[in-house]
């Protein structure tokens, strides 16, 4: 096989195989009060999670949890003809509204312990 061809099939399985290498929404779900505590992952008040300081899979719970929270934000959004942003926002503050002491939320660009 002529080495051209073999880049181009371990390419095509290397992206194929991407999806997989990442994070399910139920191991997230399963994880992100642990990271939470941890102070590794934190509320901001655009309704998404954001990363406090890395490790334990930090990055991997952050993308999965906001992929998910951006598809029920739009579902939402257009349930009720509003636009997204204002989803993200009173989502944002509710969830920072309900992060129990001790965990983090984002408040003018900086972390801050509740």
């Amino acid at each position: 096989m002529k080495p051209i061809v073999r880049m181009g099939a371990l390419l095509l399985a290397l992206c194929l195989s991407l999806p997989a290498l990442g994070m399910s929404l139920a191991d997230a779900k399963t994880q992100l009060d642990g990271a939470k505590q941890s102070g590794l992952v934190g509320e901001t008040a655009t309704g998404y999670l954001a990363v406090v300081k890395s490790g334990d899979h930090a990055a991997a719970i952050v993308a999965a949890i906001n992929e998910a929270r951006r598809e029920e934000y739009a579902r939402i959004a257009e349930k009720h003809g509003i636009s997204v942003t204002k989803v993200e926002a009173v989502a944002g503050q509710k969830a920072m509204e309900k992060t129990p002491a001790g965990q983090f939320i984002r408040v003018d660009g900086k972390w801050v312990r509740k």
